[in-house]
């Protein structure tokens, strides 16, 4: 089937998704598109894919925000089909090892700070055979101690930024704690405050009516007696 034929079918598949899935999820990774478009079963490490391409694959496929994946993989995905051939397999294997350790690698260590490191491997020589291993571990080792001390620093400054600002957000739940069992106090201490007067207000008052009533009692009585004194006078 010709690449273009299989770019039709891969258009009813959805989007490329990360990672791997299970047969029915309905989900497939570039690899798994590439087994389903070979009419093989469902699985991530097709037959018919160069294993050494199938592996730069997989890991390329799960390191592409979800945005990028079908831009730049899903046209990719009908070349892969076919391309097993183990006499090919070691000159591929060495071509992505030679751009792993010479441009991969140069790119991030630059973003890091480490240049001398990202150009000491830069400009080793194209990687063509294994027997160029051994000469140039020592500069791969090299860089690889020292990006992983860089990455335990940045770590460790993650991590006392993350200490740091949890401290400020206990501080401020303090103070913020703080602040509100002051408020409440204080609205506790008005309250009472208010209602201790008004308690003084109502006691008040019934002194008041109190008095009043035994004024009133005291003047009827006194006329009632007035008026007793006088009928029997």
């Amino acid at each position: 089937m010709q690449p273009t034929a299989y770019l039709d079918r891969l258009a009813t598949l959805p989007p490329l998704a990360r990672g791997a899935h299970r047969p029915g999820e309905g989900a497939y990774c570039a690899m798994e598109a590439a087994a389903w478009l070979a009419g093989e079963p469902h699985t991530d490490h097709p037959e018919c894919v160069c294993p050494v391409i199938g592996s730069f694959v997989r890991a390329w496929n799960d390191a592409l925000p979800d945005d990028e994946r079908d831009t730049l993989l899903r046209p990719l995905v009908p070349l892969l089909v076919g391309t097993r051939n183990p006499a090919l397999e070691q000159r591929r294997a060495l071509m992505a090892a030679d751009w792993l350790v010479r441009e991969y690698a140069p790119a991030w260590l630059r973003l890091a700070g480490l240049t001398a490191h990202a150009e000491a491997l830069a400009s080793l020589p194209e990687i063509t055979a294994m027997a160029q291993v051994p000469g140039i571990r020592p500069a791969i080792e090299a860089a690889r101690r020292d990006a992983a001390a860089a990455w335990a620093t940045a770590w460790d400054a993650a991590a006392a930024w993350d200490a740091a600002r949890a401290a400020a957000m206990d501080a401020a739940w303090d103070a913020a704690g703080a602040a509100a069992m002051d408020a409440a106090w204080d609205a506790a201490r008005a309250a009472a405050w208010d209602a201790a007067a008004a308690w003084d207000a109502a006691a008040a008052w019934d002194a008041a009516r109190a008095a009043a009533m035994d004024a009133a009692w005291d003047a009827a009585g006194a006329a009632a007696i007035a008026a007793a004194w006088d009928a029997a006078r």
